[in-house]
């Protein structure tokens, strides 16, 4: 043996550190009893006595007897399902009650009389059959930590025999429930033992809490700057408190997030703070090792035929879930008597309405939900806090808008043009028009297109930027948090569709070296073409959508400008915007569900490999088919509309028929703005009442359903109860006596397609809110409003209206960064044309310098330099001599565009000012592309994805983890030679 204590503590003293990790920490070491406790599974580590103890819970008596029995129960084929039922859970309670886990910690062996009494009185306690409504097996010990649902008509009696008994040969312990609402469903209750979990939490690498962090500081720093931190705290002391902060003391003490975490093993279990066996591991964890545990399990000879996934699929199960931790709601208020259950707090310090304004309880989310709907939520809770800042400065563009309104020179001349003849917009029954018949139209769009605009678009298409780089760094803070740094995917297991679809052609992983079916590059290829084709088809399919909402909005607009009723005349351009955007807002929303469909089929056409393949390629589709749904029309408003319409005498028509709609002479930006909030308003309040207001529906009908066929059951509060249920079950008195696995089964199951539906809705409205937003400074705080009630609207989803999701792992929010990333650099340029070409910012800015009254004196005063904008920016049109009948009598009318006059040598030719303004608009866009990439750039190379204080803290962690692990291991064997009364040595074996 070498020796290594001596050296390890001179190097220790040269360097200057402390001698031990005990003084680091500044803790005494914990006690052998709260961190030595092993698990059943045999180890080299562990003391031979101890081992066999452990190994041998009972006497050699008891453990015959419960061999013979479990035998016994396995090798039964009963002829029919419901005998076999009710014998299995018999048969059960009497194989797996004497292993309860309190068994675990007793030092002596049980008798074979105490065991006898035991069963004798589960027996009796059986035959009264008292109603179950915990979380605990019969015994009321064992907790359950799964529920398989099937139907005992199901002719899938052998399959569900066969993987229920591999499930027990596994060490699940296994207990089935009939449904009191229906007859028919019968509920498999799985626990798993703590042998069980410690092996599987072995095999999963799950990390576990160590031993309590402790954070280090600069002494020389810190004595420097005390004085300064004192006082600090005591100017912080004075301030009033953060309302937005939670109360800690409301909060469980979650001991995880505050404690070193390392790779579970059993050889080492007394590394690890195992102070209760019954918490050590939670909820989502003790689930997760269950449902790794179902993924795994055959239900048939043959290597594809396993797994809970393919059961689920063939109908053997109705469904799989991990049950709640029991009610949301309690009589008793939560401040004086506490919590009941997680659940119960997820609800009252999140899912509440009242608490909107609230910060989330992250680890509280991620504990019970999972790091993958937690690190949804801690996204969304980001995004919702960066649109604090885009929200205001957005609000106060329009305020400046607002009260620049009746200053605004444009709007004046308009309002005051009462002798300005503007042509007529149609050939049939339309006439001449006063330009000062606009007057509101041309105010209205002066609040979304003034000097502000390029600033804000500047601002918002860097503040996409800045938001993505500080999302990244609070990612890093999660993941370190959660113990997610070090953590690796693994292997997923195929899609039973894609072994079953290339069982013949097999090829070795190069992973697991096992062999596995395999898709030739050729037929992939092939798939992926078809797959193409069809994405383009139905995107062909909504550009015909746009070109019939175009045609709607030229017969609309000849119909209006000709209209009897002179209200609706005089606002022809509002009412043509408005009809125009919610006949497309209908057909968007009813083109999203053909979409969804044909993205699902196209997606199962291509045969992804594995879950999450299926998932991203899915995710793909949707937002390419729901972004160009909702975009197309307001990319035409924005870059087409008015651009091809052609001028007086030459009008360009639609098929010889209807002519193509102009721009109002203020602009067309006001129609693009209206085609923005109305989606963005309606989208909006229709996702949330489906992911909502549905839900509601869908398990008040189920009760209704359950009360009225139950004869008078009583249905009220927070969880489903019922009556008499569908198959003529047992009525129910109250809620009360309803167990919790049969409320789950009321409630609605997870969406299928897991959080694509979330993060899609929430991508798409990011969208919105930069890609368009010069033409729409609103469009921030109508996303900060709609947000802040998505997050507590999905929190109420999420707790109350579904059943528990399983719990899995994720260290980013996948594939989505990625779109929004795209979405930013979209954003960059859709801006850049929509200040060039959509709004009048560039043709203003031509006249003031090259046109207006301040080109020799210099550009002082916007008012006095855009004198005269409106007459340069109309050009005129010889009618003819005037009808007897017209209203107006005029030989000349004006329209919007920079050509020549009818009198001159080349009459309705295109002026210099035309060119001028075109020249313009391509410079601005191409500098202002350039200086906002530049920018986005130097901010995405300023901003580190990691902090540095976090980079230090885990270099600092990971020393600090060696050197606990070697004094714990000279700790455990300090002890252990001394319980064998060996000399003591300091040496490391």
């Amino acid at each position: 043996m070498v020796h290594h204590s001596g050296s390890i503590q001179s190097f220790k003293q040269q360097k200057g550190m402390h001698t031990s990790i005990s003084e680091i920490l500044k803790e005494k070491t914990l006690k052998p009893s709260r961190r030595s406790l092993p698990c059943l599974a045999q180890s080299q580590t562990h003391p031979q006595s101890l081992d066999h103890l452990q190994s041998n819970p009972f006497s050699p008596e008891c453990k015959t007897h419960t061999q013979s029995v479990s035998t016994s129960c396995t090798h039964i084929t009963p002829q029919t399902d419901a005998p076999k039922d009710q014998y299995v859970e018999v048969s059960e309670a009497g194989v797996f009650e004497p292993r309860i886990e309190e068994s675990l910690l007793i030092k002596k062996p049980v008798c074979r009389a105490q065991l006898e009494s035991r069963t004798e009185s589960i027996k009796s306690v059986k035959n009264s059959r008292p109603r179950p409504s915990g979380l605990l097996f019969r015994d009321g010990k064992k907790r359950i930590d799964y529920i398989l649902v099937y139907k005992k008509s199901s002719p899938q009696v052998e399959k569900r025999c066969t993987f229920e008994r591999n499930l027990r040969a596994e060490g699940l312990m296994l207990e089935k429930e009939p449904s009191l609402t229906d007859n028919d469903i019968m509920f498999v209750k799985i626990h798993a033992p703590w042998d069980i979990l410690c092996k599987y939490a072995e095999q999963m690498n799950i990390r576990m809490p160590f031993r309590k962090k402790c954070y280090f500081s600069d002494w020389k720093k810190k004595a420097m700057g005390s004085r300064f931190h004192l006082r600090c705290r005591q100017i912080k002391s004075w301030l009033p408190r953060n309302p937005m902060k939670l109360d800690k003391a409301a909060l469980p003490d979650l001991e995880d997030t505050d404690c070193y975490t390392a790779p579970f093993s059993r050889a080492r279990m007394h590394h690890f703070t195992i102070n209760n066996k019954e918490t050590f591991f939670s909820n989502s964890t003790r689930s997760r090792i269950v449902h790794h545990v179902l993924q795994r399990t055959k239900y048939e000879d043959g290597k594809s035929k396993m797994g809970i996934n393919r059961l689920l699929t063939n109908s053997t199960y109705e469904a799989a879930f991990p049950p709640h931790e029991g009610g949301y709601k309690s009589r008793h208020p939560i401040k004086t008597h506490g919590a009941q259950n997680h659940r119960h707090l997820l609800y009252e310090r999140w899912a509440r309405w009242g608490i909107w304004y609230k910060y989330q309880p992250l680890d509280l989310i991620r504990r019970y939900f999972g790091e993958k709907i937690g690190l949804y939520f801690a996204w969304l809770g980001w995004y919702t806090g960066m649109l604090i800042p885009a929200a205001l400065v957005g609000l106060f563009v329009f305020l400046y808008g607002l009260f620049t309104m009746d200053s605004s020179q444009v709007s004046k001349e308009i309002c005051e043009a009462n002798t300005t003849i503007m042509c007529p917009m149609c050939e049939g029954n339309c006439s001449s028009w006063q330009l000062s018949d606009s007057c509101v139209y041309a105010k209205v769009t002066h609040l979304f297109d003034n000097g502000g605009t390029v600033f804000f678009a500047i601002f918002m298409a860097i503040w996409a930027t800045v938001f993505l780089e500080f999302w990244k760094r609070r990612r890093a803070e999660l993941t370190y948090d959660w113990d997610l740094i070090d953590w690796e995917e693994e292997e997923e297991e195929l899609r039973p569709q894609f072994e079953a679809k290339y069982s013949r052609v097999e090829r070795v992983n190069p992973i697991s070296g096992k062999p596995e079916p395999f898709q030739p590059f050729t037929d992939k290829l092939s798939r992926l073409m078809v797959s193409v084709s069809g994405i383009f088809f139905m995107i062909s399919l909504v550009l015909t959508a746009v070109f019939a909402v175009v045609v709607f909005r030229l017969i609309a607009m000849e119909k209006f400008a000709s209209f009897q009723w002179e209200f609706v005349k005089k606002n022809w351009q509002f009412a043509t915007s408005g009809t125009g955007v919610f006949v497309n807002f209908i057909i968007i929303m009813s083109l999203n569900v053909v979409y969804e469909k044909v993205a699902y089929l196209l997606t199962n056409l291509e045969h992804p490999r594995t879950e999450s393949e299926w998932e991203d390629s899915f995710a793909l589709k949707m937002f390419l088919f729901q972004f160009v749904n909702l975009n197309s029309s307001t990319f035409y408003i924005a870059f087409f509309l008015g651009r091809f319409a052609g001028r007086p005498g030459k009008y360009n028509k639609l098929f010889n028929r209807w002519r193509l709609e102009e721009c109002h002479p203020s602009g067309c930006l006001i129609d693009l703005c209206l085609q923005m909030g109305v989606i963005m308003v309606f989208k909006q309040m229709w996702n949330n009442f489906m992911e909502l207001g549905y839900p509601l529906l869908q398990n008040w009908w189920s009760r209704r359903k359950i009360r009225k066929r139950g004869g008078g059951g009583v249905v009220d509060g927070d969880e489903e109860a019922g009556g008499r249920g569908r198959g003529g079950g047992p009525a129910v008195e109250n809620k009360g006596q309803l167990p919790q696995w049969d409320k789950d089964w009321n409630l609605q199951p997870m969406n299928t397609h897991g959080l694509v539906d979330e993060y899609l809705e929430m991508v798409l409205q990011f969208g919105f809110t930069t890609i368009f937003v010069a033409a729409f400074p609103l469009a921030p705080l109508l996303a900060l409003l709609n947000n802040i009630i998505e997050i507590r609207l999905d929190a109420y989803k999420f707790v109350t209206q579904w059943r528990r999701p399983m719990p899995a792992r994720a260290t980013d929010i996948g594939i989505w960064h990625g779109i929004l990333e795209g979405i930013g650099v979209l954003a960059v340029i859709t801006n850049a044309f929509v200040i060039a070409i959509t709004s009048d910012y560039i043709p203003r800015f031509v006249y003031a310098f090259k046109y207006g009254p301040c080109v020799d004196k210099g550009y002082h005063h916007e008012n006095r330099c855009f004198r005269g904008y409106v007459n340069s920016s109309l050009s005129v049109f010889d009618m003819g001599e005037p009808k007897n009948n017209s209203l107006i009598q005029s030989r000349y009318c004006r329209y919007r565009d920079y050509r020549a006059s009818p009198s001159s040598d080349e009459p309705y030719e295109f002026t210099l000012q035309f060119w001028h303004v075109l020249a313009a608009r391509l410079a601005f866009i191409i500098v202002f592309e350039h200086l906002v990439f530049g920018i986005k750039s130097f901010i995405a190379y300023l901003i580190p994805d990691m902090p540095k204080g976090l980079c230090e803290r885990m270099r600092r962690e990971k020393y600090l983890m060696q050197e606990m692990i070697y004094e714990a291991e000279l700790e455990h064997l300090q002890k252990e030679r001394k319980k064998n009364a060996r000399r003591f040595h300091n040496e490391w074996p």
